[in-house]
């Protein structure tokens, strides 16, 4: 038995670090009660409910069908590339950057093995994730800390833009550029066996409802416990098969990491140094903490320290790039790529941190230049 445990920490690298923390932080802030509150309920349920309902859609085919109509548009893999890094960008705009990636980065992966691209995996699935972190900056609603910071803040929507604009113009500028010089435009060899199945109406509008309902979760329209009562009680009766294809160890992972950032926040020392680091460099801090603890938790923990929101907005932002747990919602590609191609796992943890150190320090020079820094 110990055996096996050893071999299921060893085979996911980011489940036992993100273990390895919280144990770590429990000897630092002893556990007591406080330790409820560090659990983000709405983060764990709508990422299972996510999970439950992308499940159902690959069973019914809907991704094979969505990959074999994007095939057939596109003849090109840069092309391909920019479709699908495009959806990302733009689509983490409206329904966040972990909404984007778990719609999308499952499809990249399927569209890919179509196509005989599986050697573009590690740099068509980066990029994308850089694209969902980034293009969620321009918006109030397309991340976590956006929505929080924009709440606290009192920032009218101009102000916002105005704040976020210039990082996400050239974010898009360097995403166009990575594409163009990344793949090259050859023609893509598309093999369709015709093997996916026909899709029926029934099933996808019973799919499309759900996936309605976690967004409506997301915009805070409907409780997350609705929201996990509603999904499950649908999958249920539909398939329960597919609660057992949800990757629980993903959501273990994050509940690691809420303790490890929840002990830290309350470990006096750490807080103490935050304090005399942050003033006067709120963007800089920002950046730094979300290397160490992610972005999100960075934003709230900042915030209590700083009335300069404009730099922490940016800070925060800026800081999703970097390492794997600077945003969490890259560790979602992670392990989409550690599920479905687990023998990339160690080159796309070095592609990933190449591209991301590199999109950091132009963001970074940018805001040199802005006098940000």
């Amino acid at each position: 038995m110990w055996k096996k445990c050893l071999a299921f920490l060893k085979g996911d690298v980011v489940l036992t670090a993100s273990a390895l923390l919280a144990v770590i932080s429990c000897f630092l802030t002893p556990p007591d009660r406080a330790y409820l509150g560090y659990l983000n309920a709405q983060t764990l349920i709508v990422l299972f409910c996510f999970m439950a309902v992308m499940a159902g859609l690959k069973e019914m085919g809907a991704f094979r069908r969505l990959g074999e109509a994007l095939l057939r548009k596109l003849s090109r893999e840069r092309t391909l590339a920019a479709v699908l890094v495009g959806l990302c960008f733009f689509g983490s705009m409206v329904v966040t950057n972990d909404v984007a990636l778990i719609t999308f980065v499952p499809l990249a992966v399927l569209v890919l093995d179509m196509a005989g691209r599986r050697s573009s995996l590690c740099l068509t699935v980066t990029l994308m994730t850089i694209a969902a972190n980034l293009g969620s900056i321009l918006t109030p609603i397309g991340n976590p800390q956006n929505l929080y910071l924009f709440a606290v803040s009192g920032m009218s929507l101009g102000e916002f833009f105005a704040a976020m604009g210039p990082y996400s113009l050239l974010a898009a500028v360097l995403l166009a550029l990575a594409v163009w010089f990344g793949y090259r435009p050859d023609p893509i060899r598309i093999e369709l066996d015709g093997s996916a199945p026909l899709l029926k109406g029934s099933e996808l509008a019973f799919y499309a409802v759900l996936f309605g309902l976690c967004l409506l979760t997301v915009a805070k329209a409907l409780s997350c416990w609705a929201l996990l009562a509603l999904v499950v009680l649908a999958v249920l009766l539909k398939d329960r098969r597919l609660l057992l294809q949800v990757d629980y160890s993903l959501l273990l992972t994050f509940v690691f990491l809420f303790i490890f950032v929840g002990n830290m926040g309350r470990f006096g020392p750490f807080r103490d140094l935050v304090q005399s680091l942050v003033e006067g460099r709120e963007l800089v801090t920002g950046v730094a903490l979300s290397q160490i603890i992610s972005n999100v938790p960075a934003a709230l923990l900042l915030s209590g320290f700083t009335d300069q929101w404009t730099a922490l907005l940016a800070g925060v932002n800026i800081g999703g790039l970097g390492t794997l747990i600077a945003s969490m919602a890259s560790l979602i590609s992670y392990k989409q790529v550690a599920l479905r191609a687990p023998e990339q796992k160690g080159r796309y943890l070095g592609v990933f941190t190449l591209w991301n150190m590199g999109f950091l320090a132009a963001l970074l020079a940018l805001a040199w230049a802005l006098g940000a820094i």
